[in-house]
């Protein structure tokens, strides 16, 4: 059973991370995950009967947990960012009216890794990343009869074009893109862009055939579909009823898509009707593929735990 204690005082850290912080909704959902994993090893037991035992012994069930997801141990990284998430909630905790004479800033050490294994974490390993010859074959794939469909293949050629950020790719507007002088212009007043930087950024040389996706999309939203320089590059799919109450796409809105994170308790429990708000990572599943011939076997198979990347249809 939840504490009534532990989500007041939880509510007031959330706010002193976005007020006085100024941390990202990202860090602050880090933060919110790396709590419920410790609430949930401690049964919701309320902060002010914390022991430093507790630290010791999640440190340890944290260490062995397997992800759901790949099958495998949590990576160190990870474990890392949990710990540090558990550390900084408790040092702040250790300064608040109704804490002090319970915690100390010395029992949030506790949740620290050793030196040897913060390294480990720290560390900085190489991705495998599709091949443009890979892109190319998934674009040629990918349907384009309909508005939706085109869209999804228009994400998939911008952003190898471009090479912008998820986050940016979801904030673009209009009159972002020069599709005539080849460059994008980032304004940080508008769109999420790293650090909140302002600068612009021109095509890469990948083929024509990619930069025609985009140049075409673009026409389609101008001549026929009549959006403004501040309607979005990339509109949100708009979701309505049938005779039968069941949903079905609707076409495109003029609203862009919230965020582009995958997943998190802002996505959460969300009607889809209301599909302008959802990430625009929904269009598509996590990962790209190992090689092009595994996103076609994909479409045949669907062998659980493939690591392919596939359109979504709606």
């Amino acid at each position: 059973m939840h504490s009534p204690e532990n989500e007041r005082i939880k509510r007031a850290y959330f706010i002193y991370l976005k007020e006085a912080r100024r941390l990202g909704e990202h860090s602050i959902d880090t933060a919110a995950a790396a709590l419920a994993r410790f609430e949930e090893y401690t049964k919701h037991r309320d902060f002010k009967r914390f022991h430093i035992q507790q630290a010791i012994g999640f440190k340890t069930q944290l260490s062995e947990l397997v992800s759901p997801r790949t099958g495998q141990r949590l990576s160190r990284a990870t474990v890392f960012s949990t710990l540090n998430a558990l550390r900084a909630f408790f040092q702040w905790l250790s300064t608040q009216p109704g804490y002090r004479s319970h915690l100390t800033s010395a029992d949030a050490e506790y949740f620290a890794l050793s030196d040897k294994e913060a390294r480990i974490a720290k560390a900085i390993a190489d991705r495998p990343v599709p091949t443009v010859d890979q892109i190319r074959q998934v674009l040629e794939t990918m349907p384009s009869s309909t508005d939706i469909e085109l869209r999804n293949r228009a994400v998939v050629a911008f952003t190898l074009l471009t090479g912008a950020r998820d986050g940016a790719v979801a904030s673009f507007k209009r009159k972002h893109v020069d599709v005539v002088e080849g460059k994008v212009v980032q304004d940080a007043r508008e769109v999420r862009t790293k650090f909140s930087k302002t600068f612009t950024t021109w095509f890469f040389p990948v083929g024509d055939d990619v930069r025609q996706i985009v140049v075409d999309w673009v026409h389609y939203l101008d001549s026929l579909q009549l959006f403004g320089p501040s309607d979005p590059l990339f509109p949100a799919t708009v979701v309505v009823q049938d005779q039968y109450h069941l949903f079905q796409t609707g076409g495109l809105s003029r609203r862009h898509w919230s965020n582009a994170t995958p997943s998190g308790p802002s996505s959460r429990r969300r009607s889809p009707a209301r599909d302008w708000r959802t990430p625009i990572h929904t269009l598509f599943a996590r990962r790209w593929p190992s090689s092009a011939s595994a996103y076609a076997e994909h479409r045949k198979s669907s062998k659980p735990g493939a690591k392919t990347w596939v359109t979504s249809r709606c």
